[in-house]
């Protein structure tokens, strides 16, 4: 029995591969849409990269929408310096052919998931979470079709990797995921605390390569352009491959441990705004709202991510 999703994204090399993960699992992953957000590149570039990766897995029957080009309150941070200019340098894109939907992308959100039966629909959120708020504010009742937000983001004892205390995601947009994390959905958080331990080494990257076809060849030009910001920072042997794990997560969740905790937003502090604050220990009487996954195989998840990699163009 496949699963039915929608993936939110900002393409982004690691949205990418999570992206091609998901559309070469047909008999795991009912891919419903892609739907674009300003993030790691502003909106134009990461719908054209979301296009771009549906030409490159040969799944054209997968449409593609653009969603918001702002965050909902404040001005949009960018990771040029990370991803480069496109998002997804370390490949040669060819000219586009999947066309952008003309529906905007929180419009067809709310249809969708009003369309579907109750928990039908999996959200998979790759970047900032401003489209599921926004959808969720214009249209309550959309709530109803959601199964699951399975999202990446945040973090708790790595702290954060854009601000000492806060992660990329829900830094670009820390007021969309408070209203996300106060929304009572079934929410699950792959943070940097797993992430970190799922290193894109040079070792998984040439298997990537040596796969022998055109999206191997597109993955390991890009994960080793992704590196190269990476393992400096951290010193680490390779790159964090963060939005992967969220597909794989779904795949093959024994793979995957965490704990049910609480877990709020900060949305005020100079200091320590977009922090994900985890009340990892049961310090407080908040009621827990988050399965937060902290341990990964990371072993499989690269045997998991290559084997289906392998069945694409």
């Amino acid at each position: 029995m496949t699963q039915a999703i929608i993936i939110d994204t900002d393409p982004g090399q690691d949205d990418a591969l999570a992206i091609l993960l998901a559309l070469a699992a047909p008999k795991v992953l009912d891919v419903r849409a892609i739907v674009a957000v300003a993030g790691n590149v502003p909106l134009p570039l990461t719908q054209l990269n979301a296009r771009r990766l549906v030409d490159l897995s040969g799944r054209r029957d997968v449409p593609v929408y653009a969603g918001c080009a702002a965050p909902m309150e404040r001005p949009l941070i960018t990771a040029e310096n990370v991803h480069g200019h496109t998002g997804v340098d370390g490949y040669d894109w060819p000219d586009t052919q999947t066309p952008l939907q003309d529906q905007g992308g929180v419009d067809f959100l709310i249809e969708a998931l009003l369309a579907a039966g109750e928990r039908e629909i999996t959200l998979c959120t790759l970047g900032p979470l401003t489209n599921i708020a926004m959808a969720l504010l214009k249209e309550p009742r959309c709530a109803r079709g959601i199964n699951e937000i399975v999202m990446m983001g945040g973090g708790c004892f790595e702290g954060g990797n854009t601000t000492p205390a806060a992660e990329f995601n829900i830094l670009v947009d820390p007021h969309a995921a408070d209203i996300v994390f106060k929304s009572s959905l079934s929410l699950t958080l792959i943070p940097l605390d797993l992430t970190h331990k799922a290193l894109a080494t040079p070792a998984r990257i040439d298997r990537i390569a040596a796969l022998g076809n055109e999206t191997g060849k597109a993955c390991a030009g890009m994960l080793r352009y992704f590196n190269r910001h990476d393992v400096e920072k951290y010193g680490s042997e390779g790159a964090p491959l963060h939005d992967p794990c969220v597909i794989a997560y779904l795949m093959q969740p024994d793979m995957f441990g965490g704990k049910t905790v609480n877990v709020e937003i900060e949305t005020a502090s100079p200091l320590t705004m977009g922090m994900t604050v985890m009340d990892w220990w049961r310090v407080t009487d908040r009621a827990p709202n988050c399965t937060v996954m902290n341990t990964i195989d990371a072993d499989g998840y690269f045997d998991l991510l290559s084997d289906h990699l392998a069945r694409l163009p």
